[in-house]
């Protein structure tokens, strides 16, 4: 590595740190300002308080560093450019795409990081902030849920009615055996209720029929107790359960969800696509970053980092549109989380071709 890219390196990751800090505290500020409130009506102490920020911060610094990266490679750039840096190398006899070396090994640290951050360590440190926000500001899990259906092995599935998660209870509860197209067999009660101690689940005036081609039997009783492929944990329904999941974890879930064709699987994929397309963001914007801000300009370095700040808030907005769109169902998750970084690639080649460096 030569000295120049040692340079350039260094000021760009000097640069990426301090717009890491100087956003997130301004983040932190606001949370802290909204959420003051309720800090004082809960029954949590100063040190947990100070405990759920030093969980909080990791997160939010991981989930805005595509943005952090690319002001940060705009005011690097920006700056070399002002001062006729950017000049002097490419009149050095060192060619554009060699300039953009020291940008791209900065970009890609910062890619095996956030990847290896957001796939392992933070959610460990999600999973105490999400239980400090559930105790202490009111982010409760869903105690109730309704028309649940769940296939519990590939030739059985399950229907209940409603299921409270407070009292491990269910109403109207269907368990079909299928053969093909044809139901074989269907347990049907008033209630299901799980017993801690035993393990098992208890039905309540239960009914099962027995069917084939030749012949139908019906057997009935008051109580009685099954070994079901379920257990209370899945029908848990907590706040931000895919924050907390390691990338092992979060695939595990999928299949799982997946396999019982469940509901809510589409935010659990955003957030599996969105895990493995933010390293690539980091190599986009790091790009697009120089070519906007390497020519001088009349404006200086300050109208660059605007339009910096223009183009980081239009990337928010696509990545945003495509995940709600996804989460409800409406788009191909994969597709949506990558709409950004294909609509942002797609510009900067362009601008890589045809505008003067």
């Amino acid at each position: 590595m030569k000295l120049i890219d040692k340079y350039i390196l260094k000021k760009f990751l000097s640069a990426f740190v301090f717009t890491v800090l100087i956003l997130v505290a301004v983040i932190v500020v606001i949370d802290i300002t909204e959420k003051l409130d309720k800090f004082s009506r809960s029954e949590a102490t100063s040190w947990e308080v100070v405990q759920y920020y030093l969980d909080f911060v990791p997160w939010i610094a991981n989930l805005i560093t595509p943005i952090t990266t690319f002001i940060a490679t705009v005011f690097v750039t920006a700056q070399l450019a002002g001062r006729t840096e950017i000049i002097a190398i490419l009149s050095s006899g060192v060619s554009f795409r060699r300039m953009l070396m020291p940008y791209f090994i900065g970009a890609s640290c910062i890619a095996i990081l956030t990847f290896v951050l957001s796939g392992w360590v933070i959610p460990n440190s999600n999973k105490r902030a999400t239980a400090f926000e559930m105790e202490h500001l009111g982010k409760a899990e869903n105690p109730s849920l309704s028309n649940i259906h769940l296939q519990t092995t590939p030739d059985t599935y399950l229907y209940i009615r409603t299921y409270n998660n407070e009292s491990d209870m269910g109403f109207d509860f269907t368990l079909e055996q299928v053969e093909g197209t044809e139901v074989m067999g269907k347990l049907t009660a008033n209630r299901m209720s799980w017993d801690e101690e035993l393990q098992k689940w208890k039905l309540t005036n239960w009914k099962y029929r027995s069917l084939d081609s030749m012949r139908e039997e019906l057997s009935e009783g008051r109580e009685m107790d099954t070994l079901l492929n379920i257990h209370p944990g899945d029908f848990e329904n907590i706040y931000r359960a895919y924050d907390a999941m390691t990338l092992n974890e979060l695939n595990e879930h999928i299949d799982k969800l997946v396999m019982r064709g469940a509901s809510g699987v589409q935010i659990y994929l955003v957030e599996k696509y969105t895990r493995y397309s933010a390293p690539f963001a980091v190599l986009i914007l790091t790009f697009m970053g120089v070519i906007v801000s390497s020519r001088k300009t009349r404006g200086g370095a300050g109208l660059k980092i605007a339009i910096g700040f223009v183009l980081s808030f239009l990337f928010l907005v696509f990545f945003l549109l495509g995940k709600t769109y996804a989460e409800a169902g409406s788009m191909d998750p994969a597709f949506s989380v990558w709409i950004p970084n294909i609509i942002f690639a797609g510009i900067s080649l362009v601008m890589y071709r045809y505008l003067p460096r």
